[in-house]
């Protein structure tokens, strides 16, 4: 592989079995970076990751459940003993169960809390010192946290009550954060895109689904993974001095 502009950093991307954190490791790796890839799924982790081999890329797969402390800490862990630090932190992971806030099953509410945003918070607890120290010392100066949020982070609508708070709870954990350790240059960045042509929506109930059909069919063409995979790439590619706080992408025909 030729030289690329993360040549000798190390990249962490959760929910890397599918989708967007799919998309995101293979870009990574493209650039030149070191990928640790997590998941629960090893079959699909052990296919992507002899693929990127395939190609030229550097990588490295965990079976973890991230909502397992002790599965983070090892998925960390792991970009350690593998490749000796750690400069970018992608945290992709999550789940999006909609539907009424009466009479809802409450074990989808806890899933979602306990991933979307729970597990995202133990993860960068557990990477900051290293992230701190790869800005230290890193070869540009500078490490990343993206954290893949929503438009539902922006956006309550009827339905999707816990899965907003969920959102909201990661862009205003993400700003904090940003403020916190900004001028030791761990940049802080969301992600948030709106629908997308991916495995998310198909976690949810059939009567869930269909009402989701409705909401969205009107929309045209989703968004693809790789389209939110570009837009972690051009956050964690831009010069020291360039901090890109928030990114959020729609397809052009959704409106909300």
């Amino acid at each position: 592989m030729n030289a690329h502009i993360l040549d000798k950093h190390v990249a962490i991307v959760t929910g890397a079995s599918s989708g967007i954190g799919e998309a995101t490791a293979r870009t990574l790796a493209a650039q030149g970076a070191a990928v640790v890839l997590a998941a629960r799924r090893g079959d699909r982790l052990k296919a992507i990751g002899e693929s990127i081999r395939h190609d030229g890329g550097i990588c490295a797969e965990v079976v973890a459940d991230i909502t397992t402390p002790g599965d983070a800490q090892r998925t960390i862990d792991a970009a350690l003993e593998s490749f000796g630090r750690l400069d970018i932190l992608v945290n992709n992971a999550g789940v999006m169960l909609l539907g009424p806030i009466v009479d809802a099953p409450r074990e989808e509410w806890e899933r979602m809390i306990a991933l979307n945003l729970s597990a995202l918070l133990t993860a960068t607890h557990i990477a900051l010192p290293h992230l701190l120290k790869a800005a230290a010392d890193g070869p540009r100066g500078v490490a990343d946290i993206v954290n893949i949020s929503s438009v539902a982070g922006r956006t309550a609508r009827l339905g999707s009550g816990v899965y907003n708070a969920t959102k909201w709870g990661v862009n205003a954990f993400s700003e904090s954060l940003r403020q916190e350790v900004t001028k030791r240059h761990v940049r802080v960045s969301l992600v948030e895109p709106g629908a997308v042509e991916t495995e998310l929506v198909s976690h949810n109930r059939p009567e869930v689904q269909e009402t989701l059909q409705k909401r969205f069919g009107d929309i045209g063409e989703r968004l693809h993974a790789q389209d939110i995979a570009d837009a972690v790439d051009y956050v964690v590619t831009r010069p020291r001095h360039v901090a890109i706080n928030e990114i959020l992408i729609r397809p052009t025909q959704q409106e909300m």
